[in-house]
């Protein structure tokens, strides 16, 4: 059985059988003999279903935003994520018939010379709880539109998204076996991988879950997108706006209660407003109010399990017995358990596991920095490569130290956003692979030649 423990109160929300590996076998037969007619439709058609489906979850809003705080917290107040889910679908969707075109190199009476981008067939999607409907319609809208059948595999924390997804497309018109939810353990996935029975995996996970991955997919040729979190810096520069910098980057640390693959795990601020800065971030998390997700006034919910509040639990300790200073007293709704205080924490170093590791949780080191060559420095000192997010009034210094670090994307003066238009990818620890935007659809696809002698 999968079974999502809620965060709220350590109920048991939701509980599935995972299916045997006879049926899961049965399920990608069945999804191997769709997905021909179903990439043979017209492209337009693909988009205008998939668009479709989007809407049905648009329409489904007022139901999963209490799904979402019950099984991994985050409070009713921010009302969910369609925004950002129907964002980055719709731009897919638009892009999609010159992303997909054929490359003629010859057309002519001798020669018709083309590459053509063609489905992979069966698109694993394996998505993670933090941002469950954002994170899984990054893979499942394209790989749909491009002519692959999607099998969706959800993360146990958040098991009713995967079924929204599935009720929402095929109500559309989606052909049940063209996209499934599908519960399974480690070792039946794994098992699945190795079988060569997918086209392509993506994953969104941990480190040593991407490495499962590609353990399973080795020597199969399986081609695999990996996005496997973050250790995010921000750099705050001498000419930054302050106030604007304190907002930004703190409200990227702790939204969601710090569970974002894009959150801000480190600040660097230049050593002359370090004092204020930091002044500013205690006045902002302190006005936070801990509590139930299902209190509209709630700003700060549980995390999505204890044992992750453990860890962030863990890490503070640490580093204040190492000499940090913790600048958040223990709020009262702190429970010891998934509730968690957040915090700021100064006197920070890179020895300790805070400023070195995922945390994943509402806490934030910050350093100060004499200049852009010691901030480079610091933030390149990462096994981690997901995001960086620069302050500057200056456009021309903020592209030259992005020229620098050693990340997938370069924000100036936002952080914890995904830009639909750009890739979205990693280096390092991060993972491989790229989705969102033009390149997304190149690695949902294979490049294809045509070489036609017409005389």
């Amino acid at each position: 059985m999968i079974r999502c423990v809620s965060p709220i109160d350590g109920s048991i929300y939701a509980e599935r059988p995972v299916l045997s590996a006879e049926a899961a076998e049965a399920a990608v037969a069945l999804a191997n003999a769709a997905q021909t007619a179903w990439a043979a439709r017209p492209l337009h058609e693909r988009i205008a279903l998939v668009q479709a489906g989007v809407a049905h979850i648009g329409a489904m809003n007022d139901e999963i935003v209490p799904e979402l705080a019950h099984q991994m917290g985050r409070p009713i107040r921010y009302g969910g994520e369609f925004g950002g889910f129907n964002e980055r679908a719709s731009y897919m969707a638009e892009i999609a018939q010159d992303a997909l075109a054929d490359i003629v190199i010859e057309d002519s009476d001798a020669f018709r010379r083309v590459i053509k981008r063609v489905p992979h067939g069966i698109v694993l999607v394996v998505a993670p709880w933090n941002y469950p409907y954002m994170t899984a319609i990054n893979t499942v809208a394209p790989a749909l539109i491009a002519g692959n059948a999607v099998m969706l595999k959800h993360a146990s924390q958040t098991p009713l998204v995967g079924e929204r997804l599935a009720q929402a497309f095929h109500a559309a018109g989606v052909p049940e076996d063209v996209f499934q939810n599908v519960f399974l353990d480690h070792q039946t996935t794994s098992d699945l991988i190795a079988a060569k029975f997918f086209g392509f995996v993506n994953f969104t996970g941990s480190v040593g879950g991407g490495q499962a991955i590609e353990r399973a997919a080795a020597g199969t040729f399986t081609g695999i997108g990996l996005e496997l979190g973050g250790k995010d810096p921000g750099y705050v520069c001498d000419d930054a706006d302050l106030d604007a910098a304190a907002e930004t980057l703190i409200d990227g640390a702790m939204f969601n209660a710090g569970q974002c693959c894009c959150g801000i795990e480190r600040i660097y601020v230049a050593e002359q407003h370090f004092d204020a800065f930091v002044a500013k971030a205690v006045a902002i998390v302190s006005g936070y109010k801990l509590g139930n997700p299902l209190d509209p006034e709630t700003t700060l919910g549980p995390m999505a399990h204890k044992r992750f509040a453990d860890e962030v639990r863990a890490q503070t300790a640490e580093a204040i017995a190492d000499g940090a200073k913790a600048h958040i007293p223990t709020f009262a709704e702190d429970d010891g358990g998934a509730y968690l205080t957040p915090q700021i924490l100064t006197n920070v170093t890179h020895d300790m596991r805070v400023m070195r590791e995922e945390s994943f949780g509402p806490i934030v080191g910050i350093m100060s920095v004499k200049d852009d060559a010691e901030a480079i420095r610091l933030m390149n000192d990462s096994d981690f490569g997901l995001t960086a997010s620069v302050w500057t009034g200056d456009a021309i210094r903020a592209e030259a130290i992005a020229d620098q670090i050693e990340t997938g994307t370069v924000f100036m003066n936002r952080a914890d956003y995904l830009d639909p238009g750009l890739c979205w990818t990693g280096c390092k620890n991060t993972g491989r692979g790229g989705g969102l935007s033009l390149i997304g659809y190149h690695n949902l696809t294979r490049p294809k030649s045509y070489h036609l002698k017409k005389a």
